[in-house]
């Protein structure tokens, strides 16, 4: 016995019918925000990890946008939003505090 999956039946109605038709495109535009999302939050990470700081302020500011965005219509919940920005500009902000107290103690051991 071959298993293959069940067939989906079509809806008979013209609103279900049209409800397929509006799920598939709604599909495809929340994929490709959800992308956008992931994206944006790898792209920080990889900046954060680096040690460019300039680009990691950067691309957080660019990331915000995306994250709201995609809380805005409702792909993500708000509050997973919010800790994930929150979670990101504490690696943005301690790259950015990192960078001046190594410069000082080096500057001070020499002097």
């Amino acid at each position: 016995m071959a298993s293959t999956k069940p067939k989906k039946k079509n809806p008979r109605l013209a609103s279900g019918r049209k409800r397929v038709r509006q799920d598939v495109k709604l599909n495809a535009a929340n994929t490709s925000l959800r992308s956008k999302y992931r994206t944006a939050v790898k792209n920080v990470e990889k900046a954060v990890i680096a040690g460019d700081k300039t680009k990691a302020t950067e691309l957080f500011a660019k990331m915000q946008a995306v994250v709201d965005t995609v809380a805005d219509k409702g792909i993500f919940h708000k509050n997973k939003a919010a800790r994930d920005k929150s979670r990101l500009s504490t690696k943005v902000k301690a790259l950015a505090l990192a960078a001046p107290k190594t410069d000082e103690k080096t500057t001070a051991k020499t002097a």
